[in-house]
């Protein structure tokens, strides 16, 4: 079975890094899950995913702790910290946290860190299936520069892929659905590390279980999509994103470079949606414990703007706090279809502050998003004729919820400052 079968269309969930950091607990995780299962579930959204550092026990923020223990199996595996993932106790891993979340119909996701753990290559621990050491295989020049918990792993060495295999057959019976592998995809530091993503979709594609690999940080070089596409179901297209309308509008510029690149189980990647109630434990992104900076009209541009790219959907927020407003954002049903089933997605245009987007619905419908990225309300306007529409076709804007009638000639609308209209036509 190809890993492309494995996310046919843009994965959706939630992810613990925008609100909780390094520092999540399986009651927020279990919590979150229930509120997915009983309020979003019916709209698709099924990935529930723990980030980085749950393997070390003292994490309080999204500030990494410098050269600090880790648990670790007898094979040179991370495991779960049993302080904050109680049900792990006794070598029992995520099992038990993976079954919670699939009895609540949802799929599990955890993150790692690219390459092996520094304190089992300076111990030269044992390596799962193979003669080698941890000492053997790692790499300690290659190393990530914002985490000192790994080193990476050396890919000409004798039990490297064993190593990697090793990893995926845990987390196969953890019952892992997916996996997001940091340090990995690239970096304004560093290329993308080519030879360690081979090895992972080696491990997984060894492992049993289909997991929808997702690849960070970014930016992802444009010209690595074909090796991306054999290898991965997602890749950032971006470093971390957060709540300042600088990085949203930068956005733009990363999707049109992006455009037509997206499908067939591989999707490049906007990062989170920072919104709700974030920063509780995570003070990345320039702020503490707040809700989402991003006006309600940069929202609905950032939520406008994903799913018209089709960008994969994970949101970053504590789900139990959302408020209405909120929760309308994520359970939208027209705008989750033209996300699920829209196809060629691209720029129309883009002259000063008014930016158009196009995409096509599986059932010949035309979706149409305007945006302006002005600081004045603005009339923004496309011809059919540019969209290739006929005239005198029924038109609905999307959020709203407003029936438009048929349009003749050119749809236009005023457009607030950092907002954005998406309509559906025909």
């Amino acid at each position: 079975m190809s890993h492309r079968q494995f996310a046919p269309t843009p994965p959706l969930g939630w992810n613990s890094w925008d609100c909780y950091g390094a520092a999540v607990t399986e009651k927020e995780i279990r919590g979150n899950a229930e509120y997915m299962a009983e309020h979003l579930k019916a709209y698709g959204w099924e990935y529930v995913v723990v980030d980085i550092q749950w393997y070390e026990p003292g994490a309080v923020s999204s500030q990494y702790r410098p050269f600090v223990p880790l648990e670790m199996d007898s094979f040179s595996r991370l495991m779960p910290a049993v302080n904050r993932f109680p049900s792990a106790e006794g070598g029992k891993g995520f099992r038990p946290l993976s079954d919670y979340v699939h009895s609540l119909g949802l799929k599990f996701g955890i993150h790692i860190m690219r390459g092996i753990p520094r304190q089992a290559a300076h111990a030269n621990t044992p390596i799962k299936h193979s003669s080698a050491g941890a000492r053997d295989i790692a790499h300690p020049n290659s190393i990530c520069p914002w985490n000192t918990d790994m080193y990476g792993i050396d890919a000409s060495r004798d039990g490297a892929q064993a190593y990697y295999d090793s990893l995926f057959e845990l987390y196969a019976e953890w019952g892992v659905d997916f996996v997001k592998v940091d340090d990995i995809a690239a970096s304004r530091l560093y290329d993308t590390h080519q030879p360690e993503i081979e090895m992972i979709r080696n491990a997984i594609d060894r492992c049993g279980r289909p997991m929808v690999l997702s690849l960070s940080p970014g930016p992802a070089p444009v010209e690595y999509d074909d090796f991306l596409q054999q290898n991965a179901n997602m890749w950032r297209m971006t470093d971390d994103f957060w709540d300042h309308w600088s990085l949203l509008l930068d956005m733009f510029d990363r999707c049109e470079r992006w455009q037509g690149k997206s499908g067939d189980g591989g999707w490049p990647d906007c990062d989170m949606l920072p919104l709700g109630h974030i920063g509780i434990r995570s003070v990345d992104g320039g702020g503490a414990d707040r809700w989402t900076r991003f006006t309600k009209d940069e929202q609905l541009t950032m939520m406008t703007l994903w799913s018209i790219f089709r960008s994969p959907l994970f949101f970053g927020g504590e789900l139990r706090d959302n408020d209405d407003w909120t929760l309308s954002l994520l359970t939208n049903s027209d705008v989750l279809k033209m996300h699920k089933n829209g196809d060629n997605a691209k720029l129309v245009s883009r002259e000063g502050s008014r930016i158009v987007w196009t995409s096509e619905g599986s059932a010949g419908e035309r979706y149409v998003a305007l945006f302006n990225v002005g600081d004045e309300e603005l009339d923004v306007a496309v011809s059919l004729d540019a969209l290739g529409v006929k005239q005198g076709i029924s038109a609905k804007e999307l959020w709203s919820g407003k029936d438009w009638g048929t349009v003749e000639g050119v749809l236009s609308t005023s457009v607030p400052s950092h907002g954005a209209a998406l309509f559906r036509l025909g």
